[in-house]
């Protein structure tokens, strides 16, 4: 049997969405806990200076994880402790949630998974709790209120909707677009489907699924050939930062991508390559979302790999992008166009190639939660516009409060 440690009754009243009443808990702890007080009443109250409790989700189930981790590192040691008490759980690749308190060195390498302290918990899907419950090797539950979440994940479960489901169902604020845009974004054959009826250029491109490759893959290889021509880029269709991604110039070499690529998802996409450059937007809010001006990739392999970007820090960026000033806002406005147009909420990074000789912009795609390593692009996109992390992290706080006042009051 399950004993409920503390009970949280929020008096609902004035403010941006926040409880402006005063919070009674009656707390009686599993164990040591640094940071915390054993059996006291501890009182909150939204409206004073008492820090707002922002969990941090990173890890996760994805080809991604390794990112996520470094990337989380970032949020933790930028969030500014006066405002805010920083919980944080770890999502390992096997998919348990574990409360820890691990350093951000400790979540970079790995290590955190093997912590002592660590504790099996769950954001409950019910609104009464708002928040996360915690499970104890005795079978004892304590409930922790929670006021946002910044999920940190990048790709699949994660990325793509499926925690951003749970937290609408929670009535949790949170970091980030919604569960549609989310979806959308993950999905390239949806987004370049949804670029295309917005108006917006992208490269030709082609889908697929696993059953029509096992049906008929000398159709589906003759069609890339015939519409696309070589080279074409081969690429999962919800897999994220490279992960997969094949450029080939033959039919061999198209037949050993796909196999490649199914081996990250079940659907696949095909775009015609573009010899162009590769730039990015950091764009900000939404009713009107807000762009930067593009910088620039110098990748340091033939595309722009997973390695290079969370690696080998092979790759350059250069801030702004080496274009005219009339194409540097030409890409801006895309950008603006293709988040508005995909319904993207808080935060993404939008890509985009600039064709060499024709200067054609053509959209690439949508990150939803882009990498906030130390040579992410987005980031540094922010900073350059001034910006810096401190103030970035701040802000995407105050849009995820502002979105949930106006969905749920």
């Amino acid at each position: 049997m399950y004993l409920l440690l503390y009970q949280c009754i929020p008096l609902r009243g004035l403010g941006a969405g926040l409880d402006a009443g005063l919070c009674a808990f009656t707390v009686l702890f599993l164990g040591e806990r640094p940071g915390r007080i054993k059996g006291e009443i501890m009182m909150r109250n939204a409206q004073n200076d008492k820090p707002m409790c922002v969990v941090v989700l990173f890890g996760g189930m994805s080809s991604e994880h390794e990112v996520s981790r470094v990337s989380a590192g970032t949020f933790v040691r930028n969030l500014d402790r006066t405002k805010y008490e920083v919980l944080t759980v770890g999502i390992t690749k096997e998919g348990r949630w574990l409360y820890t308190e691990a350093n951000a060195a400790q979540m970079a390498d790995g290590s955190w998974e093997e912590l002592p302290g660590n504790m099996p918990c769950v954001i409950s899907p019910d609104r009464a709790d708002h928040g996360m419950i915690l499970f104890a090797p005795t079978g004892q539950v304590e409930k922790l209120n929670v006021d946002v979440v910044i999920p940190v994940l990048h790709g699949l479960w994660g990325e793509d909707g499926t925690v951003q489901g749970l937290l609408e169902l929670a009535g949790i604020p949170y970091v980030g677009c919604g569960v549609l845009a989310s979806a959308a974004c993950m999905d390239k054959a949806v987004a370049n489907a949804l670029f295309e009826h917005s108006g917006i250029p992208h490269t030709l491109w082609l889908s697929c699924t696993r059953w029509e490759v096992e049906q008929d893959l000398d159709g589906v290889c003759a069609a890339v050939e015939a519409k696309l021509g070589w080279p074409v880029f081969v690429k999962p269709a919800n897999a994220g930062s490279s992960v997969g991604i094949s450029k080939v110039s033959s039919q061999e070499q198209l037949r050993e991508a796909i196999r490649l690529a199914l081996e990250n998802d079940s659907k696949l996409v095909f775009e015609a390559a573009v010899d162009g450059q590769e730039v990015e937007c950091a764009v900000i809010g939404s009713d009107p979302a807000v762009s930067t001006r593009p910088g620039e990739i110098l990748a340091g392999a033939e595309f722009y790999t997973y390695d290079d970007k969370y690696k080998n820090g092979v790759s350059e960026t250069v801030i702004p992008a080496r274009l005219p000033e009339e194409k540097l806002d030409e890409v801006k406005t895309y950008a603006a166009m293709a988040y508005t147009a995909l319904g993207c909420e808080g935060l993404a990074r939008c890509d985009f190639f600039v064709e060499k000789g024709t200067g054609r912009v053509l959209i690439n795609e949508i990150n939803t939660l882009p990498g906030f390593t130390s040579i992410s692009m987005y980031p540094k996109l922010m900073e350059h516009e001034g910006l810096p992390v401190p103030a970035l992290l701040d802000r995407l706080i105050d849009l995820a409060l502002e979105r949930s006042e106006r969905r749920h009051g």
